[in-house]
């Protein structure tokens, strides 16, 4: 079997620098159920909160700036981060490789 992944990284190179974090997939889930709920409150009849999840969407891009920036930082390559988000790491690079390290919002 190759060092490499299912992802093209090789593991033998790119040491694990962080280990996971257990309650990141709770807190999404969490997130994705506020979401949901609010889409539906705003379906029942709740217009004058259109903007305001709408607003989230933002909010959204500049947490994902966030993170990538602070695992560039934390020295990711543009592959590692590439290969979680499902697009190539000319992509990654193209949408968050301006913002300046410590400085994604």
């Amino acid at each position: 079997m190759s060092a490499h992944g299912t992802s093209g990284i090789n593991r033998a190179l790119t040491p694990d620098r962080h280990p996971r974090v257990v309650e990141n997939a709770e807190l999404t889930a969490f997130s994705r159920r506020i979401l949901r709920a609010a889409g539906r409150r705003i379906a029942a009849g709740d217009v004058d909160a259109l903007p305001d999840l709408a607003a989230l969407s933002a909010e959204l891009d500049a947490a994902i700036g966030d993170a990538v920036t602070g695992l560039r930082a934390g020295g990711y390559s543009w592959a590692e981060i590439a290969s979680r988000l499902s697009i190539t790491r000319q992509a990654a690079h193209q949408r968050w490789g301006h913002v300046p390290l410590g400085r994604a919002s």
